[in-house]
């Protein structure tokens, strides 16, 4: 982790958001990885998609495992809370901590390996639960942090730096997201941030896990010709399948888009996410349909990304627990622990 601090320097014609707090405030330590790495993008869209929807810092709880991926909290929003699990723990760090409190904003970031190998049970898990959070995956198809092995989404064929070919099959977060119920699944490119801020906030806003898979090119061990993880790869092959615009209720963005091409949902807190069809037959509201074309898409070697797919009726972990509407961590211990005589009685009923 880095603990060097940025200048505390403010730019006179930085704007301020509606808590009167500039994207600065957003910030956290400097970056430690390679220079060009692309979860520093990511990290940089993280920083606008708080800032734009005035999230006070102090309700915001950021987790993670361990990885390059993992470290990356450590480089947005240092006025939260945090969180460094072990490895491919971080879901079920976030699954307790949402459940004892939940007024906080939570965001899980992680990578290829650090949830679809050790993690991919943890992660599975958080999905069926459908915990309240972001779970951002930093995908680059190898083990950055110890030198670039191949990850569990690597493609077949591609090459490491070395010149060897991965001969296993890749999981994709999409695909296995969507067949285990998710209720938001998008995937962005780090190196579009037009695209994946949007994103990003709508996944925010989501009442559920929202699973933002960002393809995140690793600069010293898998940016080579050969690698179906580089920037040159992904740029060529990413297949924007809609574009997102992010419309809070209190600043509604105009769009000249012909009628009829234009789907709205709206999300729980009355905020609307704008999809603009790029294709004219997708239905992002459609799991079958999503899950067909994402299949064909794949088959053909394009790159699916945008919000792929979303449901607005699933039910969220506090809802199907039934649990009350105060956080836990504030309901007195009394309450909490009502005594010895309440579990006697509570037990009679399951005898």
């Amino acid at each position: 982790m880095s603990y060097i601090k940025k200048p505390a320097v403010r730019h006179p014609s930085l704007q301020a958001n509606a808590l009167g707090l500039t994207v600065r405030d957003y910030e956290g330590a400097m970056s430690t990885l390679c220079a060009g790495c692309g979860h520093d993008s990511v990290t940089a869209a993280i920083v606008r998609a708080f800032h734009e929807l005035d999230t006070p810092p102090h309700l915001i709880a950021k987790l993670s495992g361990i990885g390059c991926s993992s470290k990356t909290p450590t480089y947005f929003v240092s006025g939260a809370h945090g969180f460094n699990s072990a490895h491919g723990r971080m879901p079920a760090i976030v699954s307790g901590a949402a459940a004892a409190n939940r007024e906080l904003t939570y965001i899980g970031v992680s990578g290829d390996g650090d949830s679809l190998s050790i993690g991919l049970g943890q992660m599975a898990h958080a999905i069926r639960r459908n915990v309240n959070m972001l779970y951002v995956i930093e995908n680059n198809g190898v083990y950055g942090l110890t030198k670039g092995q191949f990850s569990a989404s690597a493609d077949v064929g591609s090459k490491s730096k070395k010149g060897e070919a991965n001969t296993q099959s890749p999981i994709d977060p999409i695909m296995l997201a969507l067949s285990i119920g998710a209720t938001f699944v998008a995937r962005s490119f780090s190196g579009d941030k037009a695209a994946l801020v949007p994103i990003l906030k709508a996944g925010i806003r989501h009442k559920g896990l929202a699973l933002v898979d960002v393809l995140s090119p690793c600069v010293t061990f898998n940016d080579h010709e050969g690698s179906t993880k580089s920037y040159t790869h992904t740029r060529k092959h990413q297949l924007p399948v809609i574009e997102a615009d992010f419309v809070p209720r209190r600043s509604p963005i105009e769009t000249s888009q012909a009628p009829g091409t234009v789907q709205t949902v709206t999300m729980h807190d009355g905020s609307v996410v704008r999809l603009h069809k790029v294709a004219a037959d997708y239905d992002p509201t459609d799991r079958e349909k999503a899950w067909s074309f994402l299949h064909a898409r794949a088959a053909a070697g394009d790159i699916p990304v945008g919000l792929l797919y979303i449901d607005e009726k699933g039910t969220e972990m506090h809802a199907g627990n039934k649990t009350v509407a105060q956080p836990l961590s504030q309901v007195p211990f009394e309450q909490l622990c009502p005594g010895s005589a309440a579990l006697e009685a509570l037990q009679q009923h399951y005898r």
